[in-house]
């Protein structure tokens, strides 16, 4: 099937129409006292404040916070006896290089499940990271779960911004000798991307303040690193191969749709729960290197910008991990106590061949069953970045969770989705608690305070984060990122309140 530019969606549009009339010129003043004059708490702590569009307008206003709604399907509310710990879930920031010649911007406008190749707020993830970082320090959580996809395309300098902001100091999100260059200036003609200096809503320094230096407070407490499909592959899919390599430091980009592309006739493009890329890592290789038979732009190149292998990756996200009691191997599973009542069981389902599901290695099943026996009277939180549910492989890691009386929860991120679900199983059950991305419309984390309840039980306490920051882009970024046809608000990416703050009672473990 052959494919026409002009045939296809453009994003701007679509962007300018979400607006409507008037609300383009007056977008960014909402994070100013709209909404009667409320004021977003300092916190980020949606329990006191939250954002939402009351009138329809295209326009976030600070409203009121949420409470916590106590869910009983998997036990009784009971007497609460202290708290064991507090944790925060930061996951998919996917800090991006905006400028790399190495993205596929142009694969963004045939629709899903091409839909993370471009977003109108994609220069801004860096700060958006910051302003969550700041929101999990008001917390002060006992250690921060980094959920995984904290980079986007496997690049060194993604990796070294991303990890910089979470320990905190000063970050240069740019790239290249002008340190931003790519779809969104305002000289680019295509009439799919958003350019902020020319297009609604209208941002004129947006692009040049989105590469300036910035400062980032840093998480405050250690961070418990989980290996995501975009930490090991490009564009969440496919494997780093000697074209895309050369790309990454090259100097020839690829912005527009080439004239007669053709989709393979096997593809389907209205498929998977993820806005992580197609399932498919060959449709990308493929679209690629026909693509790169037509015209290209010359671009500013970065030797930064070299994409990593995995087992340098993981290295660094260890390095930068408090020690833990790794499985060992080129895998990213490790134990870590919580003190003498939590264990976190952490495994790493990245398909390291390609695709951007999860897939269990052959060794996890009963490396996760001892790690579970050896817990002991702790509960056992299990975390990953792609939900167990649906990943190859899944069958006997399930098995083990069902027949574990220790297992609370078990945490994800990858759909950029806010969804709580309980799981009963004959040893009691465990709640699976999905959090949204930070680059996607909520663009919030999860804090999770476990508390000990006096039947023997558990409660988990959760609640959302928004970001904050003291200037205007990460606002900028949330805005956008509402506003965007591709994103989060019409896929419900933000869930219902009980997906988001609730009380998430366990009964406890008998005989």
């Amino acid at each position: 099937m052959a494919l026409s530019p002009a045939s296809l969606i453009t994003r701007r549009t679509a962007l300018a129409r979400a607006l409507g009339g008037a609300g383009a010129l007056t977008l960014g003043l909402s994070g100013c006292g709209a909404g009667g004059g409320r004021q977003p708490a300092a916190s980020g702590s949606t329990r006191e404040t939250t954002w939402g569009d009351p009138v329809g307008d295209g326009q976030l206003r600070v409203l009121a916070g949420e409470a916590l709604i106590a869910r009983t399907e998997l036990g009784p509310t009971a007497r609460d006896a202290g708290a064991l710990v507090t944790l925060a879930h930061v996951t998919d920031a996917h800090v991006l290089d905006a400028s790399s010649p190495a993205r596929v911007t142009f694969l963004n406008r045939l629709g899903p499940p091409f839909q993370s190749t471009f977003r109108p707020h994609e220069t801004l993830t860096t700060q958006v990271l910051a302003g969550a970082a700041r929101a999990v320090r008001a917390l002060a959580p006992a250690v921060v779960i980094q959920g995984g996809d904290l980079i986007d395309n496997v690049q060194h300098n993604e990796l070294v911004h991303a990890l910089q902001v979470l320990r905190g100091g000063w970050v240069s999100p740019g790239s290249g000798r002008l340190g931003y260059y790519g779809v969104q200036l305002g000289s680019d003609t295509d009439p799919f991307y958003y350019r902020p200096a020319v297009d609604a809503p209208r941002h004129p320094r947006l692009l040049h303040d989105a590469v300036a230096r910035l400062h980032s407070p840093g998480l405050g407490a250690p961070v418990l690193p989980v290996f995501g499909d975009h930490d090991a592959l490009v564009a969440g899919t496919v494997a780093p191969t000697s074209l895309t390599r050369a790309l990454a430091i090259g100097d020839r980009a690829l912005w527009n749709l080439p004239n007669g592309l053709t989709l393979p006739p096997d593809l389907r493009l209205q498929n998977g729960a993820s806005p992580d890329g197609p399932p498919d890592p060959g449709a990308v290789g493929a679209l690629l290197a026909e693509a790169l038979q037509g015209p290209t732009v010359r671009v500013p190149p970065d030797p930064a910008r070299r994409q990593l292998d995995v087992s340098t990756t993981i290295e660094v996200l260890r390095a930068a991990a408090p020690p833990v009691l790794a499985r060992g191997g080129n895998r990213l599973d490790y134990v870590v106590d919580l003190g003498p009542r939590v264990r976190l069981v952490v495994l790493d389902l990245a398909r390291r061949d390609g695709g951007s599901g999860g897939a269990v290695d052959p060794a996890q099943p009963t490396w996760l069953a001892r790690s579970l026996a050896e817990a002991g009277q702790r509960w056992v939180l299990v975390v990953s970045h792609q939900p167990l549910a649906g990943s190859v492989g899944a069958e006997p890691i399930l098995t083990e969770l069902a027949r574990s009386p220790r297992v609370a929860a078990v945490l994800n991120g990858h759909t950029h989705r806010n969804q709580i679900t309980p799981r009963p199983t004959p040893a009691g059950g465990y709640w699976e608690i999905t959090t949204a991305s930070l680059i996607d419309y909520p663009q919030q984390a999860r804090a999770l305070q476990l508390r000990a309840t006096a039947d023997g039980g558990i409660a988990i306490r959760t609640w959302m984060l928004d970001h904050t920051g003291d200037g205007s882009l990460g606002m900028i970024s949330r805005e956008l990122s509402y506003l965007d046809a591709q994103g989060g608000r019409p896929e419900g990416f933000a869930g219902g309140h009980s997906d988001r703050n609730a009380t998430l009672y366990r009964r406890g473990v008998t005989g």
